[in-house]
Formats: C-alpha cells, structure tokens, sequence
C-alpha cells in the first residue's frame, strides 16, 4: 500500500483544515516546497497536494507554490484543486506533474475527465468526496444528490488510474478510518482506492491492510503526520 502524505495549500503556505473547513486552517509551515523536501526525506515515494483556495474558486490559486514543490523534489507529485479543463490538465503535466486529480469535474463534466484519462494514460485520478453519504464538489462548499458509487462507476474501464475517496466527516478529525466505507467502494470498482479522511495511528493503516476483499491501494497521510500522532517510520513499515 502506498502512502501518501498530504500537502494542503491555502493562501501561499502548507495547512490542514477540519472537515474541509477553511477557518478550522492550521498552519504547518509557511514553505510548502521545504515541507515537500522533508516528506521525500522521510522516505515517502509520492506527494498528494491540493490547491484549497483552487479547489473553490475553480482555478490555480497556488501555483507558486506547487511549482516549487515540482523543483524540490524528484519522487511524483498528484495533485488536485480547481483544475476543471483539459487545458488546466496539459499545463500541470508539462510542469511536472505526475498525476492530476479531478473532482468537481469529475460530477459536472465526466466526458472532461473520460477525455483526459485517454489523452494521459495512468497520469488521470478522480476524487470522490463524500459527506453524509452525498458527494460534495467545489472545494467541498456544495453538496450533490450523488453518492460515491455512481461517481465511480462513471470512469470504470477508461482508463482512470485510482479513486481517491475522502471522507470529509472525519477528514482532519484523526478520529481514525471508516475502513468499510472505503472497502466497499473498493469491492465495486476496478479503479485501486487511495483512502482519506480521518487516519489517526498507525492502527488504521494496519486495519486497511487487514480488511478482507480489494486491497485497498494506498491512504492519505494528514494532520496526524503534522501532530505526531502517526510517525512516518510507523507508518511506512505497517503500508509495506
């Protein structure tokens, strides 16, 4: 299982937020590409990033600072927030970015997203977001009547290369994984599973890795990295 350490950026720094509530942001540090530099130095094989303040106003916001995330570090980046055209998607991969998420493009334009993951093979992920059972888009502001499977089901065999499923109630919480939620979307697509949202200990990951069904492909790492609640030494012997 791969693990993904997170790099939340709003207004220029690196943050986590509390069930995708802006306010709730704590900062972690203020240089985003030095917080990238010591997740590669942990051993850490990716990057996750998102652009919050992208993720709601639909467009970069954050560039700057991804960018310098790109030149300080050699292992791939993913890397999701307001990017809601081919063109935004083209653009990110020619700068260096290993693998683009999509969201709210994902519930508005899934012909976008199906486009895209034929154009960039493997270099395509879709993120599904839930609250309360519902999906939720537009940096997670707006709630949708969709639920996760029918968003999923939408990109099965074109070539989309992991569902990256947040639970946004327990997202930043460290209240620990709803590890049947994740399952079961796992269960009913082909697409592998990077599970986020409320990872506290390293028992969560052990859970995941335990689960019987799919295997579940890798998890997000948050707040519980930044609070010391999960060690990344723990955390990558229990993934391995």
């Amino acid at each position: 299982m791969i693990l993904y350490p997170a790099i939340d950026l709003k207004d220029g720094e690196c943050v986590r937020v509390v069930h995708g509530d802006f306010a709730t942001a704590t900062v972690f540090n203020k240089d985003p590409a030095d917080q990238a530099r010591a997740w590669a130095k942990l051993g850490f094989e990716w990057v996750h990033v998102v652009d919050l303040n992208g993720s709601a106003e639909g467009r970069a916001i954050n560039d700057t600072a991804v960018k310098a995330i790109l030149e300080a570090v050699s292992i791939p980046v993913q890397l999701g927030g307001g990017i809601r055209s081919l063109a935004n998607v083209e653009a990110w991969i020619e700068a260096g970015v290993s693998r683009v998420i999509l969201g709210t493009a994902a519930v508005r334009d899934p012909e976008l997203v199906k486009t895209a993951a034929r154009e960039w093979p493997e270099q395509i992920a879709v993120s599904v977001d839930v609250r309360k059972g519902k999906v939720a888009v537009q940096g997670w502001l707006e709630d949708t009547d969709l639920d996760a499977l029918t968003v999923a089901r939408r990109f099965e065999d074109v070539g989309v290369s992991a569902l990256i499923v947040t639970d946004i109630d327990r997202d930043g919480a460290l209240t620990g994984f709803n590890v049947e939620t994740f399952g079961a979307i796992a269960d009913a697509v082909s697409i592998p599973v990077i599970a986020a949202g409320g990872l506290a200990t390293v028992d969560d990951i052990v859970k995941v890795r335990a689960r019987k069904g799919t295997p579940i492909a890798g998890a997000v790492l948050g707040r519980a990295l930044y609070a010391g609640t999960i060690h990344a030494d723990e955390a990558l012997a229990a993934a391995a």
